[in-house]
């Protein structure tokens, strides 16, 4: 496992109304989000780099207005033939 250190002001902590550990996490979360909505990491890894379980990523995409599932518009289609 891979450790580095990432300094932030005390006043994001404080603005945020978070304890230092609460902020770790939050910032964890954050990234890990992000790279899920750019395609660059699974739901999986994604959940993996957050600490916390799949089913509970999943879960708070939303949170942050990203689409727990992303399909293209032929896939859509192609699921709406099916159905």
């Amino acid at each position: 496992m891979y450790e580095f250190t990432l300094s932030l002001p005390e006043e994001t902590a404080l603005a945020l109304k978070l304890t230092p550990e609460q902020l770790r996490d939050e910032v964890c979360l954050a990234a890990a989000i992000k790279l899920y909505e750019l395609g660059k990491l699974s739901a999986g890894a994604a959940a993996n780099l957050a600490g916390i379980p799949q089913v509970v990523f999943l879960t708070k995409l939303a949170d942050y207005g990203v689409d727990t599932f992303r399909l293209t518009e032929e896939e859509l289609k192609e699921d709406l033939a099916r159905a």
